[in-house]
């Protein structure tokens, strides 16, 4: 169902205590990496009634993803997936995205937990240097996608989500070492991880009552990766990530989506911090 929200129910599992409560949670980039890991880890940690919306523009994807959670043994009695396929870049993948979460809150309890994980995004062209970037709209479209769509996804989600009694509205950003420090061609990728980094910040600063986390999930292998090893026009940037990929040291997606988990438990960061993987 090309370009449509897909629902399934998922029946009671393991008799297991899940301890993210009843919770309506989003994940971007859902059908690939950390955000297929992040669905993997954070499905069975959801309380019973909870929604998973999982949303990528890979439709294929998202739906073995969908089986395979509706397939798995889950803690949380009647956990509700919804699928959506939609292009996050644009005004139409949007308001998909919005309709779909937004169906049903009239039904039963509301959720205890909002949960929005932005973690949509790409690499850019880091075949350039930033001398090479003469045309605005490869600039803007680049934009489009990985800073202008967390913006306007997350105002939105959090005016159709209210602050209200017993609602806990928490958003990630899936932020990056880039954010904070220069990577030689990488100029796109660098710049759109800065400034949703300091947008979020900003959100903590006016929105007291929304737990913001900035988390950078390390050096994960991914298919983003292998271009960064083969693509970077860096030298130096691409042998260290060649190395670091033949010496093991790349992380592995699910042991990063389960560190994020485990802070989103505790709950003890300071909102709006920027905390990474190798944080202690």
């Amino acid at each position: 169902m090309s370009g449509e929200a897909a629902k399934m129910e998922v029946g009671p599992g393991v008799p297991e205590r899940p301890d993210l409560g009843k919770s309506l949670c989003i994940i971007t980039g859902a059908s690939r990496g950390l955000g297929r890991s992040l669905a993997r880890v954070v499905a069975p940690r959801l309380g019973p009634g909870s929604r998973l919306v999982l949303v990528a523009r890979s439709g294929d994807r998202l739906r073995e993803l969908e089986r395979e959670l509706a397939g798995a043994a889950l803690p949380g009695a009647g956990l509700r997936i919804s699928r959506v396929e939609a292009d996050l870049s644009g005004e139409e993948g949007l308001q998909r995205v919005l309709s779909s979460v937004t169906s049903g809150q009239d039904q039963g309890q509301p959720p205890e937990r909002l949960l929005l994980i932005n973690n949509a995004g790409s690499l850019g062209d880091i075949s350039k240097f930033v001398v090479d970037f003469t045309k605005p709209a490869e600039v803007s479209g680049y934009l489009a996608l990985n800073f202008t769509s967390a913006v306007c996804l997350t105002a939105s989600v959090l005016k159709a989500f209210p602050k209200r009694e017993n609602l806990l509205r928490t958003v990630i950003n899936v932020s990056s070492l880039c954010a904070i420090q220069p990577f030689k061609s990488w100029s796109l990728y660098c710049a759109g991880k800065a400034a949703r980094e300091m947008m979020f910040r900003v959100l903590a600063a006016e929105e007291p009552d929304v737990r913001v986390l900035n988390y950078a999930p390390g050096p994960l292998d991914t298919e983003m990766q292998e271009k960064a090893r083969s693509e970077s026009a860096d030298p130096e940037l691409r042998q260290a990530f060649t190395s670091m990929h033949q010496n093991g040291r790349l992380v592995d997606c699910r042991d990063s989506a389960g560190k994020l988990v485990d802070i989103l438990v505790r709950d003890e960061f300071e909102s709006g911090a920027h905390v990474d993987y190798y944080d202690q």
